[in-house]
């Protein structure tokens, strides 16, 4: 473990500096000359980690492969976004450069945005649900001692030993959230310190009371003889696109490259629970399978069962033709075995199975919602 602990001061609100937004007269004029100046449209990823790891697979996924020849450089590009450069930070740095005008979008842990963003008003979530680095910022306390009956938040408020002059003494790296929503929680005497290095480890030095963390599977939690308790979550987080919210009414293709990457993201990220099935039935009509399928089956598909005659070689037995058409409908991968079995029930066989990239709706709801939030 690196580092010491350092201490915060005793406080029941603590007042916290706000960071100032793009292009705000307080910001240092070199920022604000480079990010008026500056033709290109910049978007922040992560460069190390496992949220470094996730953003640049579902990139991929999406066909926005990231080309970065040296694995040293700090700067690449995606051939697919014309007039883009990406740049490789630590996730707070990308959400500070981006305050400061520096860098338009980003991909980063929600927890970063709430965290450093600081309810700046030109940070805008785009796309609030990327499916990876879920996890949660949550209390961790210890199973022994004092705290070994305390499964609750209004438990550990309710102990008798915090006071003014002896507070709850809590470790963490999100000083400003649990500066404002542990109050919120009940714990009125708190004191925030922040560590270098591993914070299981300061309950057990007695350098902490508890500590305020990520929380994935909570397995470091429970080998280092820490417990979670009920109500400690306060936020949860996973990979989010952001941007700045002037930077999309003022940067010159910003909003057209989000627009392809939101509509890239929502199309792969609603395909990836779906299946495309696609079988072949008897029947007397196209109308008539059509029929069969909605009226005999849970199988509704997006907007329906998409119907098409299956043309095959004439009978060389009896001579009875019979008519086969190809059913083709989206299912949910969950209930894949059970669509399966519904269309052998009415006849169905040959299914196929197929994996999809791309769902694309008419519009993204995001898009509508970003663009309403930007007429605010």
């Amino acid at each position: 473990m690196g580092g010491g602990v350092a201490m915060a001061a005793v406080f029941n609100v603590v007042q916290v500096e706000r960071v100032p937004g793009p292009w705000d007269v307080s910001s240092s004029s070199s920022s604000s000359s480079g990010s008026s100046s500056r033709t290109t449209v910049r978007l922040g990823l992560p460069s190390k980690g496992r949220m470094a790891e996730g953003t640049l697979n579902l990139l991929k996924e999406c066909h926005l492969s990231v080309c970065k020849p040296n694995p040293r450089q700090y700067v690449a590009d995606i051939t697919e976004l014309q007039n883009l450069e990406v740049w490789f930070q630590r996730e707070s740095d990308v959400v500070r450069k981006m305050l400061a005008g520096d860098i338009d979008l980003g991909i980063v842990g929600y927890d970063v945005v709430a965290e450093h963003g600081q309810d700046n008003e030109d940070l805008v979530v785009v796309h609030d649900q990327l499916g990876f680095g879920e996890c949660h910022l949550g209390l961790g306390i210890p199973k022994y001692g004092i705290f070994e009956n305390v499964s609750s938040v209004s438990d550990l408020a309710a102990m008798p030993q915090w006071t003014s002059s002896r507070p709850l003494r809590i470790v963490t790296g999100f000083t400003y959230l649990a500066s404002r929503l542990l109050k919120a929680k009940g714990l009125e005497h708190i004191q925030l310190s922040t560590a270098d290095g591993a914070l299981e480890a300061a309950p057990a030095m007695g350098t902490a009371d508890a500590i305020l963390d990520l929380v994935s599977s909570g397995t470091t939690l429970r080998e280092n003889n820490l417990k979670e308790i009920e109500g400690g979550t306060l936020i949860k987080s996973q990979g989010v696109l952001v941007a700045s919210k002037r930077a999309l009414l003022k940067r010159k293709g910003a909003l057209d490259v989000t627009r392809e990457m939101l509509e890239r993201l929502e199309a792969h990220l609603r395909a990836k629970s779906q299946f495309l099935l696609t079988g072949n039935m008897r029947g007397e009509s196209q109308e008539h399978v059509a029929e069969l399928v909605l009226r005999h089956t849970r199988l509704s598909g997006l907007q329906g069962p998409t119907i098409s005659p299956v043309y095959s070689l004439p009978d060389a037995g009896d001579g009875v033709k019979v008519q086969y058409y190809a059913v083709a409908i989206c299912v949910h991968k969950r209930q894949l075995y059970d669509a399966v079995n519904e269309l052998r029930k009415i006849c169905g066989s040959g299914v196929l199975v197929s994996p999809l990239t791309y769902i694309f709706d008419e519009e993204p709801p995001r898009w509508r919602q970003l663009l309403a939030t930007l007429q605010e």
